[in-house]
């Protein structure tokens, strides 16, 4: 035990006393999911088994996800795996894996390695291709890298290395592939293309170079399906990614970002073309329509906000079917999958005006209309739900069309009062993307009585306190709940009961008042009568004794009992009080004079985790004082709210010779 001491001038009225204390006792259908990986290398979408590879070079191996992104298994084993290639049947994807001099097929039905093809002692491929019937690769290390192949098919496949004689790379170029042809691009400061027929198992030059407002900083670029059309993700102010001519590089048009410049290009099955750029606080997604050069649809993901994140260099792919974009990204949480649903749909804007008030069972008009950047088919519908107290799941009002304009409207007459929502759905069409828009209507309701008993109430620590709500007229519902919220952040609100009321209106429950506590009672409302919340705070006051030791007697003085001490010997003060983390008592003490008690400066002692404060007060010396002292528990003034001011008794010390 460890004990403080008070120390006391009682002789002169306690005018310097100090204390000192001691203790006993012990945050639309487009999502974003996490990542398990610490690195990203590349992508790859599996459109036969709707499964997305994504490769993670530090963690040596591919993560394998669904198209909603979330993880579905792991291919481990592939140290530093770096770029994947999906095979035109979609059975395999490949994956180069520079740690293993190796190529490893994936096999999509199984989502596990199935073969190796070794590529040659310190090869080291990193960057690979399907095309032309045989899995491209590069190998090597700075200053040179160098392209291999071989084909998959064969039962025993012969590696051919050094396919591009006379030709390094200080870098490993990317590789992109559609047919026959195969492109190399180099990324970097000073970047450049390639173009290569690959129509037998020799690679034949068509064209090299690069248009010079794409010939710096290249960090990605995309070939189209039918491999007429590059897209380089490159270039500086006027941020723009440049369109290319496959046969003979030159320049056929751009694609302006209003911000960085882009860092990542992919090209949909019909031409859509995406592009991403490093952009903390501006567009980070833009996606144009083929032969455009104005995005129809941008995405943005502001660092600023829970959520925010930049999109990865190389970070983008399609759907073989062009329904989704993937998008690595990454922000203060890790990396993360973006699935973009209908990027390839001109976006919808629905919306919804009802008025803001209505009155029940009496007939109210809403409008509503579709915007878009393309104008919708003739015969165009939306469907309208309504959803209320009656009808929580929704009641369907049928189908309304749309005007040329995109606009509708509808009338109807609602049955139930309250909140009443009117939404308007468009399922979408071959261009346009889904869309939905509502309104909400404050429909009047009868107001409903609730009553709580015992608000303001103060009670003993622990006493039984029986709470009663009394409900009202009401239409149909009968329910209460009553809620109980003590104070203090380590207690939850609680749901002490639910139930219909008795015949007289009546719902009771029985609370042990050990804290201060807010008790609720909730009626929901219904069709017609209005929902209403009542409060009572009630409060309870905390246990909280003192007992005296280091007395040689004790006596009476006139009525009162008094503790007897020699003038030399300190009093020990033990406080027992309701425990509560970082609670202190109150010590109060007072000096007798003259007929009138007056007050030392009081102060604060910590409790210790049972409970206890134990004072040793400072013998005064002199003999004929007399003192009383109180603990005290002060509502906040003790560190807390949790209980009511709650005074112990006072007690009272003599000091003799």
């Amino acid at each position: 035990m460890r004990t403080r001491t008070v120390s006391t001038a009682l002789a002169v009225l306690f005018s310097s006393t100090a204390l000192a204390v001691g203790t006993t006792g012990s945050a639309m259908a487009d999502s974003s999911k996490a990542l398990p990986i610490s690195s990203y290398g590349d992508i790859a979408v599996d459109g036969v088994h709707k499964r997305v590879y994504i490769s993670d070079p530090s963690g040596n191996k591919v993560v394998v996800t669904d198209y909603a992104g979330k993880v579905v298994t792991t291919v481990p084993n592939l140290p530093g795996v770096q770029d994947l290639a999906i095979a035109p049947d979609s059975r395999s994807v490949y994956a180069a894996v520079p740690g293993s001099d190796a190529v490893v097929a994936i096999e999509t039905a199984t989502s596990t390695a199935a073969a190796q093809y070794g590529t040659g002692e310190n090869t080291r491929p990193r960057t690979l291709a399907v095309a032309g019937g045989r899995v491209w690769f590069m190998y090597g290390k700075q200053p040179s890298h160098h392209l291999g192949s071989f084909d998959p098919a064969q039962s025993s496949p012969e590696v051919a290395l050094d396919q591009l004689p006379g030709i390094g790379w200080y870098d490993a170029p990317e590789l992109e592939s559609a047919g026959n042809t195969l492109v190399l691009g180099v990324h970097g400061t000073w970047s450049g293309l390639a173009v290569y027929d690959v129509s037998t198992s020799t690679p034949v030059l068509r064209k090299q170079g690069m248009p010079s407002e794409a010939a710096n900083y290249m960090d990605d670029f995309a070939l189209s399906a039918d491999g007429k059309k590059i897209v380089a993700a490159s270039g500086e102010s006027p941020y723009a990614a440049t369109a290319i001519n496959t046969d003979d590089l030159t320049r056929t048009g751009g694609y302006p970002t209003k911000a960085d410049h882009p860092n990542s290009a992919a090209i949909a099955p019909d031409g859509t073309v995406a592009l991403s750029s490093y952009s903390w606080y501006d567009t980070d997604i833009y996606i144009y329509k083929p032969g455009a050069t104005t995005p129809y649809r941008t995405y943005t993901y502001d660092q600023g906000t829970p959520g925010g994140d930049t999109i990865t260099s190389r970070g983008l792919a399609w759907a073989p079917d062009g329904t989704k974009l993937f998008a690595l990204a990454n922000s203060y949480g890790g990396l993360s999958l973006r699935v973009l649903d209908d990027a390839t749909r001109y976006p919808v804007k629905a919306t919804v005006s009802a008025p803001a008030k209505a009155t029940r069972a009496k007939r109210l008009d809403v409008t509503g209309k579709l915007t878009s950047g393309k104008s919708f088919p003739s015969g165009s519908k939306v469907t309208v739900t309504r959803t209320d107290i009656d009808s929580p799941k929704g009641k369907s009002l049928g189908t309304k069309t749309v005007g040329s304009s995109g606009a509708f409207s509808f009338s109807d007459t609602p049955p139930a009062g309250g909140n009443v929502t009117y939404t308007a759905t468009y399922a979408g069409d071959a261009t346009h993307a889904p869309a939905s828009g509502k309104d909400t209507v404050a429909v009047s309701r009868t107001a409903t009585a609730l009553t709580l008993n015992h608000n303001g109430g103060t009670y003993s620590y622990g006493a039984k306190v029986s709470f009663t709500a009394h409900l009202g007229k009401t239409y149909r519902n009968r329910t209460v709940e009553i809620w109980a919220d003590p104070f203090g952040a380590d207690k939850p609100k609680k749901l002490l009961k639910k139930g219909q009321v008795n015949s007289k209106g009546n719902l009771s429950v029985t609370v042990s008042m050990t804290r201060n506590t807010a008790v609720t009672a909730v009626y929901a409302g219904d069709a017609r009568s209005g929902s209403k919340t009542v409060k009572s705070t009630a409060y309870a006051k905390v246990k909280v004794s003192t007992s005296v030791s280091k007395q040689y007697r004790t006596g009476k003085i006139g009525s009162t009992t008094y503790y007897w001490f020699h003038k030399n010997t300190d009093p020990v003060l033990t406080t027992s009080m309701t425990y509560y983390k970082g609670r202190q008592q109150r010590f109060g003490l007072q000096v007798y004079y003259q007929g009138k008690w007056y007050d030392a400066d009081p102060e604060y002692f910590a409790l210790g985790t049972n409970g206890t404060s134990v004072v040793r007060l400072e013998a005064p010396g002199e003999s004929g004082i007399r003192a009383r002292m109180r603990s005290s528990y002060v509502k906040r003034s003790s560190g807390d709210n949790v209980n009511s001011t709650t005074h112990g008794a006072w007690k009272y010390l003599y000091f003799t010779k």
